[in-house]
């Protein structure tokens, strides 16, 4: 064989600068060298995959082109993901708090085989999202990566950027990133190796558990492994929140949520929620602070969207049709030494259930503006069964803990029993009237009589346009005034949060429930007495008449 023709020979084989850009840089046994994994001597996966980021570089933000340095609580969410028997790892953390970029760095990781002391041959990472737009942030972060490798081993992967988005790994066994949008349909027959859920709180509901059923599914012909990250969900009914409330067997679960209830500016949860504040990731403690008291002087939407998105609170950030925001019902909030007391007639509110529902009551002393409320369910089922049915785990468990939630009857409440038992809540305390759904009439008639209420008036109200509307005003006026305080009470807190309006053509609004298998009973008896009670004391007093002898 002449001089030429060895050479070109040798450039077949991809040891030339002659060879074919797909085979250029392999060694005679067809492998590709990576000098990263050189350097990986780790025996878990775990430590491999720290080892691994460790020697990347920050492909953008204040710290770009420096040593990738992971900080406490991401390092903890690689070490518990990727431990041993863990199938599914799920992260909710505060948003700007580099969630993306970590799972974007070990899909990387898994894409050139740097996880396995033995990787798998032809190994497929999926990076999954609502949308195409929203992956594509993902798949970013993994090109902004790659782009800081040298430049030998950057010639060793293929991009796609057409109607596909995709990363292709030549070497130790191949690798395949693709990145996908919410449809099943569109991975069904795969079987990838490590699946990124990322923002999973944010995917439709139908096309997103869809997508999350497919994925899960391939990851068990090849031993694979998830990761759902996201910010929180805006209910405890969403899926994501329910891999975090209840994760099944094989979960590994790192939430940074700070208990409810506290106000938006308090520095000391803000960083629970984003712990990257002070490790120099994202967002600073002080921006942090300074936008909270932006939102709180806005409020509306604006307040809502920082709690959710920047304390990663389950709060909806959807609020042009909700009753009232989680901030609007925590003003009217105070502690038991600072709740008004019982003075004056009480309104009592009623909402009475139907079979296997919640029947709610609650008690307003428009005087003193004192709010309570009760609720009760039937029996059957138990309390922790109907809080897992109602996709609310623990929920109902805790308001019984609590004292604000009863149990009576099978399968449904006893109208009369149950109203002697808000009456003996009431400890002697006056009824003024009893404000009840106009629908039920029947019931409540006998319900009362049985009761011991047959002289109380009875007003009836009911929850369409035209009654809801109003009622709805003036139980919002009543609120916004400081006119309804109520100690803590998660039975209110969570039926408020499902509470909507509907609004119709001509501006008025009707009670709704924002999910069908929310719980608004509480909400719309504390709707009732507080506007009956705004109703009586706007309502002029009649003056006595002068008698003549």
């Amino acid at each position: 064989m002449k001089m030429e023709d060895a050479a070109v020979a040798h450039d077949l084989f991809g040891n030339g600068p002659n060879a074919p850009k797909s085979l250029r840089g392999r060694t005679d046994d067809g492998t590709v060298p990576f000098s990263l994994l050189e350097k990986i001597r780790g025996k878990s996966q775990a430590i491999r995959a720290i080892q691994f980021l460790g020697l990347l570089n920050v492909p953008e933000g204040k710290k770009a082109g420096k040593t990738l340095k992971l900080a406490d609580f991401q390092r903890k969410f690689v070490k518990g993901a990727l431990s041993k028997g863990v199938m599914v790892g799920v992260l909710s953390i505060g948003r700007g708090n580099a969630k993306t970029a970590l799972s974007a760095g070990l899909a990387l990781g898994e894409l050139v085989g740097a996880l396995e002391v033995k990787p798998q041959p032809k190994r497929e990472v999926i990076i999954a999202a609502r949308n195409r737009d929203q992956a594509k942030t993902a798949f970013s972060f993994v090109l902004g990566f790659i782009q800081g490798l040298p430049e030998e081993d950057q010639a060793k992967f293929i991009i796609r950027r057409g109607s596909k988005l995709e990363i292709e790994f030549e070497g130790n066994g191949g690798g395949l990133v693709r990145v996908i949008a919410a449809d099943g349909k569109s991975i069904l027959g795969g079987a990838p190796t490590l699946a990124i859920l990322d923002e999973r709180a944010a995917w439709e509901r139908e096309k997103g558990d869809n997508l999350e059923n497919a994925i899960l599914s391939g990851l068990g012909k090849r031993d694979g492994r998830a990761l759902i990250i996201s910010t929180s969900a805006p209910d405890d009914a969403n899926t994501f929140s329910r891999w975090l409330d209840e994760p099944p067997p094989g979960t590994y679960v790192q939430e940074h949520r700070p208990r409810y209830g506290l106000p938006a500016d308090d520095l000391e949860s803000l960083l629970e929620a984003n712990p990257g504040a002070k490790e120099g990731i994202g967002a600073a403690p002080d921006w942090l602070v300074s936008q909270a008291r932006r939102a709180l002087a806005r409020g509306g939407s604006a307040l809502s969207s920082f709690r959710n998105l920047n304390r990663n609170e389950r709060v909806s950030s959807e609020d042009r049709s909700v009753l009232v925001t989680a901030d609007e019902w925590m003003n009217a909030e105070v502690s038991p030494d600072d709740l008004p007391p019982r003075e004056g007639a009480c309104i009592l509110g009623v909402d009475l259930g139907g079979s296997r529902s919640m029947s709610a009551a609650a008690f307003y002393w428009p005087e003193t503006g004192r709010l309570e409320a009760l609720g009760t369910f039937p029996a059957m089922p138990s309390l922790a069964d109907r809080g897992a049915a109602d996709g609310v785990s623990d929920r109902y468990t805790q308001m019984h803990e609590r004292g604000e939630l009863s149990v009576m009857g099978e399968n449904t409440v006893p109208p009369g029993p149950w109203l002697a038992q808000i009456v003996r809540h009431l400890d002697g305390a006056e009824v003024a009237c009893v404000v009840g759904d106009r629908f039920r009439h029947a019931e409540f008639s006998e319900a009362m009589m049985s009761a011991g209420l047959g002289r109380v008036p009875f007003i009836w109200r009911g929850f369409g346009w035209k009654d809801g509307s109003e009622d709805v005003e003036r139980f919002r006026r009543a609120l916004f005034d400081g006119e309804v305080q109520s100690v803590p009470s998660l039975l209110l807190r969570f039926a408020f949060a499902d509470a909507i309006t509907l609004i119709d053509p001509a501006g008025n609004h009707k009670l709704a429930k924002a999910r069908s298998l929310g719980r608004i009973d509480a909400a719309a008896a504390a709707v009732l007495a507080v506007a009956q009670g705004a109703r009586m004391k706007a309502a002029p007093i009649r003056k006595e008449r002068a008698l003549w002898l």
